[in-house]
């Protein structure tokens, strides 16, 4: 099994960014937050779960509505524990059954909640991606065409910028200020080092 390498930061950070400039390296990414995605539209067991305790309405044509979904859990604490409860464990086991397959130095597995979910279990480094909190809140609301009030609320869900980036073992800024690509090949080396 390679060695798993956590990528997080808050949300609007660029985490997506830099995990393609690692797979650009020859790293295999695993992205968890889209893993989870597949999971609530694919899996069957955990449609029903969803259903049962967000309403059908959490389903429109079969597929999840995201943003129905996202009303509810960002608006209610327990609901988003709730959902966290039952996404988190089927997620995090792909993590391991993905890297498992995998054979080179080291993979990445991008998670926005490793230190929230306590899925930095098992992980060897974490790399966290800074990026002041303005522009994190531009490139979300660019991204997905939301308010400034419903980036702050997502926001309100995670563990704050400086304490996730001390948690961290690595810290890449993504500040569109400094280049990100340098960045990435000196951790790249540092970590196949650590090998």
């Amino acid at each position: 099994m390679s060695r798993i390498i956590g990528l997080t930061g808050g949300i609007g950070s660029g985490k997506s960014t830099i995990a393609k400039v690692f797979a650009t390296l020859g790293i295999p990414v695993f992205d968890a937050d889209a893993t989870a995605k597949h999971i609530m539209n694919d899996n069957l067991e955990i449609k029903e779960k969803l259903i049962a305790n967000f309403g059908v309405e959490v389903y429109n044509n079969n597929k999840l509505d995201r943003e129905y979904l996202a009303k509810i859990v960002f608006s209610d604490n327990y609901k988003l524990e709730l959902l966290n409860s039952i996404v988190h464990p089927i997620t995090i086991q792909a993590a391991k059954d993905w890297a498992l397959k995998q054979n080179s130095p080291y993979v990445i597995k991008e998670a926005a909640l490793f230190f929230e979910s306590a899925s930095a279990q098992g992980v060897y480094k974490i790399i966290g991606v800074s990026a002041p909190m303005s522009l994190r809140i531009h490139r979300v609301m660019k991204r997905d065409h939301c308010t400034k009030e419903e980036v702050a609320k997502r926001m309100a869900h995670q563990i704050s910028e400086t304490l996730k980036m001390k948690l961290c073992d690595f810290v890449i800024m993504n500040d569109d200020q400094k280049l990100v690509v340098p960045q990435v090949i000196a951790l790249h080396q540092q970590i196949l080092s650590l090998s």
